[in-house]
């Protein structure tokens, strides 16, 4: 059976738009909630992978999305270099040590921590529907290093940027090693079992051209070209969040197969601005989402409209929220599958 999604994303339009949600396995869902509770806890519930799998194939189950995308973390890169990764209650994940203050090479690389991972996927690719494409997913470098470096998440990710710019030798280090275990980690999800995969850079936004050229284009573009190399055919997913006009310059150089566009992209900008060709995702606001109703109605009209003429997979333009009703997701699935 034909998987729309996956045929969007290697450069098939298809008559409906094929729908999938980042985060859309997590808090919103009871059945998720009631999990979590059970197991103690998010890290508990990422490393255990019958769990894990559970998580991910549950918006499935009761939406049918097209795609389905890892219930994991992408800290799980940064764990398995050798950092403690922690995750308090009520906090965002902790990272120790911060390596600000201390060197790349004073890690101990723990690889065995992805194990867990590679068996979710296993578990997943076993039990999805037929036409259902499974996607993975790791954190992009950068997004990557602002957690390491910093120990934890930042608004600004001012530390890592400052660290950047004072000692770029060392930074350097911290992404190429990233860059490295980032490529067999996806490859190994591939291999077993995952269809398509995305990298997440949540905190591209944040940077000087210069430094987007840097510290986003080049190291994404080192994995793009890899993974490619070992898995032609199988698409990757760039999603520099808050790259703005720079999206033009990240899809021409790191040879994404697809662009996610986050929702502060006009969609009729990105339609004339990138290639024809290319795939696009995105890129409803998850606020809207949760008004729902005529409003969102209107703006996911908006977004189909302008990408009818080029493939196109419906999605938010962020994560979906905690507080986001479960009838206003039916609604959306409805509108973009009666629209389409």
């Amino acid at each position: 059976m034909k998987k729309p999604l996956l045929a969007t994303l290697l450069g098939d339009r298809q008559p409906t738009p094929p729908v999938w949600l980042m985060r859309q396995a997590g808090r919103y869902l009871p059945e998720y909630r009631a999990l979590r509770a059970e197991k103690g806890g998010f890290l508990a519930l990422v490393n255990d992978s019958a769990a894990a799998a559970e998580v991910t194939i549950q918006p499935i189950r009761r939406f049918g999305f097209d795609g389905a995308i890892l219930f994991s973390d992408i800290l799980m890169v940064p764990s398995a270099l050798g950092q403690d990764l922690s995750f308090g209650v009520g906090e965002g994940p902790a990272l120790k040590p911060a390596l600000v203050d201390h060197a790349l090479q004073s890690l101990q690389a723990a690889p065995e921590r992805l194990e867990p991972v590679y068996e979710t996927v296993r578990q997943v690719a076993a039990s999805l529907p037929s036409q259902t494409t499974f996607l993975g997913f790791a954190g992009s470098p950068w997004t990557v290093a602002t957690y390491m470096v910093a120990g934890h998440g930042s608004r600004d990710q001012g530390e890592t940027r400052r660290f950047a710019y004072t000692d770029p030798a060392a930074f350097q280090e911290i992404i190429s090693a990233i860059v490295t275990v980032t490529v067999d980690y996806l490859s190994k999800q591939i291999e077993s079992g995952v269809e398509a995969v995305q990298l997440f850079d949540s905190w591209a936004g944040s940077l000087s051209p210069a430094q987007f050229e840097r510290w986003v284009i080049g190291p994404n573009a080192a994995i793009v070209g890899a993974l490619h190399e070992r898995h032609p055919g199988v698409p990757v997913i760039g999603f520099p969040k808050g790259a703005g006009a720079k999206l033009t310059a990240y899809v021409r150089e790191t040879g994404v197969d697809a662009v996610g566009l986050d929702e502060t992209i006009d969609p009729a900008w990105a339609a004339a601005a990138l290639p024809k060709d290319l795939p696009v995702q995105g890129n409803l606001d998850p606020l809207v989402l949760i008004a729902g109703g005529e409003a969102m109605e209107q703006a996911a009209g908006r977004i189909l409209a302008a990408f009818a003429e080029r493939p196109h997979v419906f999605n938010l333009g962020h994560g979906i929220l905690q507080d986001t009703p479960i009838a206003h997701v039916e609604q959306l699935l409805a509108f973009v599958r009666s629209v389409g």
